[in-house]
């Protein structure tokens, strides 16, 4: 079993989890060629070691968070706070997670 490091609640099964895709992906913007949105929705790479993914903690805080995880190894190399930088490995929590309002969207 994988544990993941929740920026707040620390280490947790990964059974907790639901991965929310690639965190390296930019919409496209709203009046952008049917293309880019093809690419965007369609086309996806398949890296082979470290990548950038969202996850987010439903069983938990219920907050979306950065992960950088080797792909090979399945190793989570660093983990923080979606608008932190994923520089280095979080061994504490970091304080309370941020509250969604009605109606706001996670990243």
């Amino acid at each position: 079993m994988m544990l993941i490091p929740c920026p707040w609640c620390g280490p947790r099964s990964q059974l907790e989890f639901t991965y929310g895709g690639d965190a390296t992906l930019r919409r496209p913007a709203a009046d952008a060629p049917e293309a880019a949105w093809a690419e965007y929705v369609y086309l996806r790479e398949n890296p082979c070691g470290p990548h950038d993914e969202l996850w987010y903690h439903g069983a938990g805080c219920r907050s979306w968070f950065s992960v950088r995880r080797d792909t090979r190894t399945h190793e989570i190399l660093a983990s923080s706070p979606v608008a932190a930088p994923l520089d280095a490995r979080v061994d504490q929590p970091v304080a309370d997670p941020p509250a969604l309002r009605d109606g706001q969207q996670a990243p």
